[in-house]
């Protein structure tokens, strides 16, 4: 059963955390300390419940909580070697841990535990954050806040600060909290609620202290021709540069993207400060552990061309990443971490919007809205005085923490396909579902297209949320609506790496009964429909540099006469030989192309739930509900092929083991002797 005082934490964290105005995802922390029988001794012992290293306090659980024994906690001061051996104190953390199971101590545990009150909040709002990072934000405070807040100056997080807080909070006991210079806030109190009350004051009072004392035009005048682009230009402008810019920003590892033109970013973008406040960088540690010490930004109008947009980037981008190389030059020691890339993970682009990355949808996403919150804390710091953010060495010593790197090794292996991007067409149900789900298990974010769109979000919120995959209409045989597809898809997760053709449909005719119209439909949806959706998906992996794999969904039909299926398996035939031109064309682009012939998939299929598999059956001389079984005893193993054994043969296509591996076709028939490849 859950300790009352950590059920009240739990509690009152969910609250604290379900707001963005109070704290960014995964940042901050709360604490609270109370008893509870000690299982050796049968005594009450005194106990520090806090949130531990990595988690959220919008969603924290129980197992986010580190359990510590106080009494033992606190007498770690006694050896504190001094704020050059801060990473040793975390260590020691270990040895004051109140039983097992909770999660890993973080460094802002000294906070809590070092500070005389039962319940204890530190925050990352906008607004303190604000008043934090203004040059004279020591002065700001008292005006702000009286007596009832005070400052306490930039310290890295550790046990020395957690010592200054406590000093602090006994010489001031009509305080309710502080402001931490270029950092954030703390607040505390004698119950859960009063903590809360308190951090909410003083969220609310910054608040409303920059919205009636700051001045309207933060970010200096408009500048001219950098305002927002009409909407259908502004997304069609993004989508054009999304591939290219996926592409430099993977230059050390690939990245995943997430695009954003809220009008926090784009009004940002249109003033004339923009250039000098984006320089500085961040200053919050979570910010800037997250989006990099400052952000790539293009310096050119929102009516810049394309091509002209295009060409700067590159240009910007190996500026920054001889930028950020010298950076880590300048402060890195003989045992600093090694450098962990110098590519940028915010692409500003005036006009349009921001390019957020990271090594999956989540983390981009998430990067993003860091962004946000720093363009926030810079209008209010700008609006009431000069942003002056923490010094570049103070970042390093941040962004390169021991603590840090150790954080980051604790971090589950990422899965095959981490960082892939599929695209995958009539995936709604069947092969096409099957194939998507497979994807998106071994890591990779999907698009899931279909004719039906409302069956396409059903399938993708069924697979997993959208950071995971979401669901588009594409009618493969509309040239528009397929490069719809395409762009969509390179806005939701920033590029595309992986392009399965598998929509199709069949009819069962012989030659005479086969009208112009079935052979057009046929020919329409299979042969033009993945010629279409290849050639816009050609254009995006090219851009992007960065390989990739198209997969062609054919049929053992493609290779095996049949009676009564010419317009299905010649359609197959064309399909089948695309796979082998395309191989041929995009191979110097690192591009591979590879197909597999299914053959007798009737459970989950769509195909044969709309008539083709009575029509089979009928062919067969067999009754509809045992036409799998009837496919299954004419292979060589006797075994029915599932949808997802050729979800199976499409994850092995695109993993790294076949990596040397294109114009293929993988035969997913259980045996069909007449259907050998020769």
């Amino acid at each position: 059963m859950t300790n009352p005082t950590a059920a009240e934490l739990l509690a009152r964290s969910n609250r604290l955390g379900a707001d963005a105005r109070n704290t960014n995802y995964a940042g901050g922390n709360t604490s609270a300390k109370g008893t509870e029988i000690d299982p050796v001794t049968g005594d009450p012992v005194e106990l520090l419940w806090v949130k531990g290293s990595g988690g959220d306090l919008g969603t924290l659980v129980e197992g986010g909580l580190a359990v510590l024994r106080l009494d033992r906690l606190r007498a770690l001061s006694a050896v504190y070697p001094g704020v050059d051996r801060e990473d040793e104190m975390v260590a020691a953390f270990d040895y004051t841990l109140h039983g097992t199971g909770g999660a890993a101590p973080s460094i802002d545990t000294a906070m809590h535990g070092l500070v005389d009150a039962a319940h204890v909040d530190h925050l990352h709002p906008d607004a303190g954050i604000a008043i934090a990072t203004a040059a004279d934000g020591e002065r700001l405070t008292e005006q702000a806040f009286g007596g009832r807040v005070v400052w306490v100056p930039w310290r890295r997080p550790g046990w020395q600060l957690g010592e200054d807080i406590a000093a602090i909070k006994t010489a001031n006991p009509g305080a309710i909290g502080c402001i931490l210079g270029g950092h954030g806030i703390t607040a505390w109190g004698d119950t859960s609620d009063d903590a809360e009350a308190n951090s909410l004051w003083i969220i609310e009072t910054a608040t409303t202290f920059i919205a009636e004392h700051g001045r309207p035009d933060p970010f200096g005048a408009p500048l001219d021709g950098y305002s927002a682009l009409p909407d259908a230009d502004r997304r069609a402008k993004a989508a054009a540069l999304a591939a290219t810019i996926r592409g430099l920003v993977s230059t050390d590892r690939p990245m995943v993207g997430h695009f954003t033109d809220d009008a926090v970013v784009t009004d940002f973008l249109a003033s004339s400060e923009h250039p000098r406040l984006a320089a500085l960088g961040t200053s919050c540690p979570d910010h800037f552990l997250r989006t990099k010490v400052k952000p790539l930004v293009l310096d050119l109008p929102a009516d810049a061309t394309v091509d002209e947009s295009l060409e700067r980037l590159a240009e910007l981008h190996t500026e920054y990443r001889a930028d950020y190389q010298a950076y880590y030059d300048r402060f890195a020691t003989a045992d600093s971490p090694a450098i962990r890339g110098a590519d940028p993970v915010i692409v500003l682009v005036p006009g349009v919007g921001m390019f957020s990355y990271g090594p999956n949808k989540q983390t981009a996403r998430v990067t993003g809205e860091f962004y946000v919150n720093a363009i926030n804390v810079m209008r209010g710091a700008e609006a009431l005085s000069t942003y002056t953010p923490i010094s570049d060495e103070e970042k390093f010593r941040i962004e390169y923490w021991a603590l840090e790197e150790a954080k980051l090794q604790r971090m589950p292996r990422p899965k095959p396909l981490a960082g892939r991007i599929a695209l995958v067409t009539g995936a709604a149900s069947g092969i096409g579902k099957a194939i998507a789900t497979r994807l998106a298990a071994e890591g990779a974010c999907v698009v899931i297209a279909d004719l039906d769109f409302a069956k396409a979000q059903a399938a993708a919120a069924e697979i997993g949320g959208t950071d995971v995959a979401v669901g588009v209409q594409a009618d493969v045989v509309d040239e528009t609506a397929v490069q719809a597809s395409i762009d969509a898809t390179v806005l939701a997760f920033g590029g595309l790496d992986l392009v399965v053709n598998n929509a199709g449909l069949s009819l069962s005719k012989s030659l005479l009964e086969t009208t112009v119209a079935d052979w057009d439909l046929q020919h329409n949806v299979m042969a033009k429909g993945s010629f279409l959706v290849s050639r816009a998906a050609a254009r995006v992996l090219i851009d992007q540099k960065l390989g990739g794999d198209i997969v062609y969904i054919s049929s053992k039909n493609s290779v095996f006469a049949g009676p009564n299926n010419i317009a299905y398996s010649a359609t197959k035939a064309d399909q089948a030989h695309q796979v082998r031109l395309l191989a041929a064309e995009l191979g110097e682009h690192g591009v591979k192309v590879n197909g597999i012939n299914p053959d007798g998939v009737v459970r989950g299929s769509g195909i044969f739930a709309g008539g083709w598999g009575a029509k089979r059956a009928a062919v067969y001389g067999v009754p509809e509900e045992e036409l799998g079984e009837y496919y299954a005893q004419r292979t060589l193993l006797k075994r029915e092929v599932l949808p997802e054994n050729v979800a199976n043969a499409v994850f092995v296509l695109c993993s790294s083991d076949l990596s040397h591996t294109t114009g293929l076709h993988i035969p997913v028939d259980a045996g069909v002797a007449a259907a050998f490849l020769r």
